[in-house]
């Protein structure tokens, strides 16, 4: 259970900064022990840099927040400037410490005139979500409305910052649909609704079990389709259909990329530092005119999308392995 608002900020803040200071003393020690030879001290390394900067870049961050507070500014829009600038940074730290290459295939610009977006995006690997919100705010600059786990809250920044912002944190029975409903119905023409349709982070576990409870629930064909797709979970339409019948007037975005899949526990992401591949990312935008009407026209519709993300991830999955493999 996630502790009240005035515990997070009186016991996670304060200990965000005392860590944070932690690393920096430890750091020229670590940095000597691990800089000295030796593969894993290499890796341990690079790994040491990026939470320095993680630590130190999310301090900014929330005394950054702290200040607009001060100034009577909590619910100001440079709280995006603020996440922008802190997202860019670890993504930065990411692309010279870990060895990040991202390679984007399609755009989610239009050449008429703006209007809102809804993003559905795969959710896979660690930090995917940050690669989105980094990429929507700082190459299409749009404002990120995210919807994401009540569990990220024990992040003082997202805590703070998030809460501060138009977002849904989801709780399980929390009425989830119902909030992203509402967090769709205002959407400017410089707003993109962020949603995760599979509902969590891959793995293949958590995939059998949303095919065995489509099951249950009497949806053998969305099961079928679902246990035809090998690299996603069945997406959840709730949400979906709640923000579209929000924003009628919104294109929607769909996102499929593979690179980060495969590190789904701490010992992967070790392996995997520095990342020798590319993470690839391809996107697709359908006009808001091109979406069907109705509930059973619109899943259907949704599985087609996911169907074709599913397709273009095993391409590239196939392609990435036989060239990691010459």
């Amino acid at each position: 259970m996630l502790p009240p608002r005035f515990v997070r900020r009186l016991v996670f803040t304060p200990l965000l900064f005392v860590l944070t200071l932690l690393v920096v003393a430890v750091f020229p020690v670590g940095y000597a022990v691990t800089a000295l030879a030796g593969r894993e001290r290499k890796r341990a390394l690079r790994l040491l840099w990026f939470t320095l900067a993680w630590g130190t870049r999310e301090s900014a961050a929330v005394l950054a927040c702290g200040w607009l507070w001060l100034r009577g500014r909590a619910r100001d829009d440079r709280h995006y400037d603020i996440i922008r600038r802190y997202v860019a940074a670890l993504y930065a730290t990411a692309q010279q410490r870990l060895g990040l290459r991202v390679e984007v295939d399609g755009t989610w610009e239009s050449t008429g005139q703006d209007r809102p977006l809804i993003v559905l995006s795969r959710h896979a690997g660690p930090g995917d979500a940050l690669l989105l919100v980094h990429h929507l705010l700082s190459d299409y600059r749009r404002r990120p409305r995210v919807v994401m786990k009540a569990q990220l809250q024990y992040d003082p920044c997202i805590d703070i910052a998030a809460n501060r912002l138009p977002n849904v944190f989801v709780t399980p029975g929390g009425g989830a649909v119902d909030d992203i409903g509402r967090l769709a119905r205002d959407l400017g023409p410089r707003d993109a609704l962020l949603i995760f349709p599979e509902g969590g982070n891959f793995t293949p576990e958590r995939r059998s079990r949303a095919i065995r409870r489509l099951t249950r629930l009497r949806r053998p064909d969305e099961a079928a389709r679902a246990a035809a797709m090998r690299n996603l979970m069945p997406p959840r339409p709730g949400g979906v259909l709640a923000a579209l019948d929000s924003a009628p007037s919104a294109d929607v975005v769909f996102v499929a990329h593979c690179g980060l899949d495969d590190m789904t526990t701490v010992r992967d992401i070790w392996r995997r530092v520095p990342l020798a591949g590319t993470v690839q990312a391809r996107w697709w935008r359908i006009t808001a005119e091109d979406v069907p009407a109705g509930r059973d026209a619109r899943i259907d519709w949704l599985y087609e999308q996911w169907e074709r993300a599913d397709a273009w991830i095993s391409a590239n999955r196939e392609v990435t392995s036989w060239t990691h493999g010459r």
